[in-house]
């Protein structure tokens, strides 16, 4: 008896309830965001996105609530339909109290390995900047830029190198250079992380493992085998993961809900 055989539900159920209650709550959540930052300046990111464990800002509770909270009307949208196209599935195959725990466990996971990948990213960082501490100047400045700054904040670094470059020899842009660099490492200890993503991205390894030749219409135009689509995409966001440092994309959360899905899956086969 195959995996999939020994939990095939006996009936179909297009909206279970752990499904149904997710996205009642992430979207309650969403609007909740909204209307407190809208009308109050609440934040909620502040207090419940996942923050790394060097913020004044983290809190270990965070580790869950950050999977509630979403960036957008598109990031919840494409999280929610996903969470339903493939967690309905997998609920009626295994039911609503192993679907939960899959989920969370997911979620957990992806957390986990953003963590780990952002400290080697801080570290690195912060090491980048001792370094250029020692050595200051133009083009060790430069340098730092090019290799440490992620697009989202380089047109701050590029202005004042700019105005370097015009007054090379004034010794006041070495004082500013090294604020920058200091501002900058704080900026990214406090990036707030957010979404559902890393707990759907186990979903799709999960139904990609129980259901491989299941057809998927991709744009719903293209057909392709859940198999083929979940080691692409699973593909992509590894080299998304390692070579884009600058789209502030959370690739190492995807791929850690995949790998703790994975291990999660092939603990419970046995």
């Amino acid at each position: 008896m195959s995996y999939y055989e020994e939990y095939r539900p006996a009936g179909f159920n297009y909206l279970p309830p752990v499904i149904k209650n997710l996205l009642i709550i992430n979207i309650l959540v969403f609007l909740g965001q909204q209307v407190l930052e809208g009308r109050f300046g609440i934040n909620l990111d502040e207090q419940f996105a996942l923050f790394h464990y060097s913020s004044p800002f983290f809190h270990l509770y965070q580790y869950i609530t950050y999977m509630f909270l979403h960036g957008g009307f598109s990031h919840i949208f494409f999280n929610m339909f996903a969470l339903w196209m493939f967690g309905n599935v997998l609920e009626n195959i295994w039911g609503s109290k192993r679907f939960l725990v899959y989920y969370f466990v997911t979620g957990l996971g992806a957390a986990i390995i953003h963590t780990i990948y952002f400290s080697y990213k801080i570290y690195s960082i912060e090491d980048a900047a001792a370094v250029y501490a020692l050595s200051p100047g133009i083009e060790e400045f430069e340098i730092f830029i090019r290799e440490q700054v992620p697009a989202y904040y380089k047109s701050i670094f590029t202005e004042l190198l700019d105005h370097w470059y015009a007054q090379p020899g004034n010794p006041g842009f070495i004082d500013e250079s090294k604020y920058i660099i200091n501002l900058f490492i704080e900026k990214e200890r406090n990036i707030p992380t957010v979404g559902a993503s890393g707990a759907v991205f186990g979903l799709l390894l999960a139904f990609g493992m129980l259901l491989p030749n299941t057809v998927i219409y991709l744009y719903f135009a293209i057909p392709i085998k859940a198999k083929y689509f979940v080691i692409i995409y699973g593909a992509v966001e590894l080299f998304l993961g390692v070579s884009s440092g600058g789209d502030n994309i959370a690739h190492f959360a995807h791929l850690g809900g995949m790998l703790f899905g994975f291990l999660f899956i092939k603990y419970w086969s046995k």
